[in-house]
Order: structure tokens, then C-alpha cells, then sequence
């Protein structure tokens, strides 16, 4: 039963992180650090696709738009993009497999990160605020989306949502809630592309029989509702609001936990 909590935990924590600024991978090692378990890698991205879930239903309209309009120019070249942002991501994270790369597993790192986005949130967001009012997506802003998907995917505590919707905001979508949607949509293929990825690596490798399907059901469920709500907030909020407050609550995380936490925990 206890372990249950901690996955129903994990599973709130996951769908509140997500799709705020505040990465919710970062917050899964922490609270995972600090009493609730490790996980798989399974596990993880399991969860997380269930916050994609939840996205993919607030968003249906719009995608439903994108793929059944397409012959009008503007959903095309939208969808284009789109596209484009997801293989850089995909190419760029298949490079990092190849090459070995694994996330750090210590807190440290991610108070770090905590602390040096929310610095940067707080700057990019001035910086934005000065230009003029641009809600459409370029080219470059979706090279530039993809590559900050996978530098976020490398460096836990840095949000991926964060890094996507703050560099568009700076390329050129200064609009807050077109950055969003531009972020929020290219997540989508991006994250359901990591959980196959994660989910045939533990078929091929004869994992399936030690994972916990139980529990990997549970924080999955639990993830979808809780993000959807989360989202659903957000997306309203960030309609006469600025992100500062959650670069502020970064901030005062990360430098608590380096305050607090055993040197090189």
C-alpha cells in the first residue's frame, strides 16, 4: 500500500511538472531521491507520456485542424514545422543513445539547473517583452525548438517545456501563448516517441517480466488526469500573466536543495 502512495505521488508530481517551467524530470529524481523510490527509466517516461496524453486531448482540435485542413497553406507549412522540430529532437537524441549518454542521477546537477533557468526565464522573458507582438512560427524558431528539446532532455532540472517555450519566445514567437502551443504540440510525437523507444527496449531486453505494470499503469492514469488540469490552468494563465513566478520558485528550490543536500548527493 505504501508503495502505491509513492506511485500515485510520483504520478501527481509528474502531471503538475510537466508542462509547467519547472521540469518535471528534475522534480521525479529529487522526489525520488528524498523517500518516494527509484523507478525505471521505463517508468518514468511512462508517466510522462501520460501528461502527452492529456495534452493531446486539450489540443484535438487544433491537431485535428492541422491534419485535415493541411491543403491550406498556413496549417501546412505550421505542420511542417512541427515536423521538423520533432526529427532534429529525435536525430540529435538518437545521436546521444548511440553514443552512450545517460542521465545524471544526482541532485546536485539539478539544483544547478533549477537555479540557472529560472535566472534565464526571468531575462528571456524580459528580453521578449520588448519585442513587438509575434505570434507567427518561423523556420528558425523550429530549428531552434528541436534543439532545445533535446538540450533539456540531457540536462535534467533545465524543463523541457521551459527551454522549447523561451527560446521560440526569443527566436521570434514573443507571444506567450503561441510559443506555448508551438511547445506544447511538438511535445507531443516527441514524448510518445520516447516511451515506444523505452518500451521495445525493455521488450527486446526481457525486461518486461521485472517491471511493475501495475505501477506503471497507476502513475500513467494518474499523470493524464492531474496534467490535464495542470495544463488547462496554465493555459489560461499565461493570458495576462508572466512565467516569473515559477522562475522565482526555481530559484528558491534550487538553492535550497544546494543548501541542503550532502555535498555530492
Amino acid at each position: 500500500m505504501s508503495d502505491l502512495i509513492n506511485v500515485i505521488l510520483l504520478g501527481i508530481i509528474e502531471g503538475i511538472t510537466e508542462f509547467l517551467p519547472i521540469s518535471s524530470t528534475g522534480h521525479l529524481l529529487i522526489a525520488e531521491k528524498f523517500g518516494l523510490g527509484e523507478r525505471s527509466d521505463l517508468f518514468n517516461v511512462g508517466i510522462q507520456a501520460g501528461a502527452i496524453l492529456a495534452v493531446t486531448f486539450i489540443y484535438w482540435g487544433r491537431i485535428w485542424q492541422l491534419f485535415t485542413q493541411w491543403r491550406d497553406p498556413a496549417n501546412r507549412d505550421y505542420l511542417a514545422k512541427l515536423t521538423v522540430a520533432f526529427l532534429i529532437t529525435a536525430v540529435l537524441g538518437f545521436i546521444a543513445v548511440k553514443l552512450g549518454f545517460k542521465l545524471p542521477e544526482a541532485v546536485t546537477p539539478v539544483a544547478w539547473a533549477l537555479v540557472i533557468g529560472g535566472i534565464w526565464m526571468i531575462a528571456a522573458e524580459r528580453l521578449a517583452a520588448r519585442q513587438p507582438d509575434r505570434t507567427q512560427v518561423t523556420w528558425r524558431v523550429a530549428i531552434l525548438v528541436g534543439i532545445a528539446q533535446m538540450v533539456a532532455g540531457i540536462f535534467p532540472g533545465t524543463s523541457r517545456s521551459a527551454a522549447t517555450i523561451f527560446t521560440a519566445m526569443l527566436a521570434g514567437t514573443s507571444n506567450r501563448a503561441a510559443a506555448t502551443e508551438f511547445a506544447f504540440l511538438v511535445g507531443i510525437p516527441t514524448m510518445y516517441a520516447a516511451s515506444g523507444y523505452e518500451l521495445l527496449k525493455v521488450l527486446k531486453e526481457g525486461g518486461a517480466h521485472h517491471e511493475d505494470w501495475t505501477a506503471f499503469g497507476v502513475g500513467f492514469v494518474v499523470s493524464a488526469i492531474v496534467a490535464f488540469v495542470a495544463v488547462k490552468w496554465l493555459l489560461g494563465y499565461i493570458r495576462s500573466h508572466r512565467f516569473t513566478p515559477f522562475a522565482i520558485y526555481r530559484i528558491v528550490l534550487g538553492v535550497a536543495l544546494l543548501l541542503l543536500i550532502p555535498a555530492g548527493m
